[in-house]
């Protein structure tokens, strides 16, 4: 069998990003919304720019990354080529990065500690740079993962409002991958929904359908998109 060509690989990627935008867009329809109230954040997180034109080519603009360094690396050279390229950080923010992150992001989905709000805070008066913030939500409160436990997360939430002066967009969540996803999804909701939150970041390849069923506003999709990950 020939090896597949660039050429080959662009079409597949093109495909397959008009498959889960089709897919977005009739999840919406029968959640009683329009497509357009869904943001497709394509996750970008370890492909190379040969890998990201022909998303760029097809005509999206919104991505995910999850390391600042790997983004600064990859991103400034092509949003010369591409205009109107939105990042967003999906991935664990340290402190001593939050600078950089609120230099190059336009959203930041994982606020999830007192001390990154505060830094936020200062990063973003300096800069006067206002990326939206999402409240990382550990929905299945799982020691390895970061973000704020469900019980704690209104008191996070006025904090982050009232000491840090930040405006929060919304929530986000990554539900445990041995659990059915969409409780997960519904607790988010409900969480925003007494916070007077519109934004919730929830859903990735293998059920960004479901999450959007369940009130998604932005969906982080990789593998579905750009094929499995080496």
């Amino acid at each position: 069998m020939s090896a597949e060509t660039p050429t080959t690989l662009s079409l597949q990627t093109a495909e397959r990003l008009g498959a889960v935008r089709h897919a977005c867009d009739r999840a919406a329809v029968e959640s009683g919304r329009n497509g357009q109230d869904v943001t497709l954040v394509c996750v970008s997180k370890t492909f190379g720019p040969e890998e990201i034109i022909p998303v760029l080519e097809a005509g999206h603009r919104v991505f995910g990354e999850n390391r600042v360094q790997e983004a600064h690396g990859k991103w400034p050279s092509l949003r010369e080529q591409y205009e109107n390229v939105a990042l967003h950080l999906i991935g664990p923010l340290q402190s001593n990065k939050a600078r950089e992150a609120v230099a190059l992001f336009d959203a930041i989905h994982t606020l999830d500690r007192p001390g990154l709000a505060k830094v936020l805070a200062q990063e973003i008066d300096r800069a006067g740079r206002r990326p939206e913030l999402f409240i990382q939500v550990n929905t299945g409160e799982e020691l390895q993962k970061a973000g704020v436990a469900p019980a704690e997360a209104d008191d996070f939430i006025a904090r982050c409002r009232n000491e840090f002066g930040l405006e929060i967009a919304g929530l986000m969540c990554i539900p445990p991958v041995q659990d059915p996803p969409s409780p997960h999804f519904a607790l988010l909701r409900k969480i925003a929904a007494r916070n007077g939150l519109s934004r919730l970041s929830m859903g990735m390849s293998g059920d960004f359908e479901q999450a959007i069923m369940l009130g998604a506003t932005h969906v982080r999709v990789g593998s579905a998109i750009f094929g499995s990950r080496t």
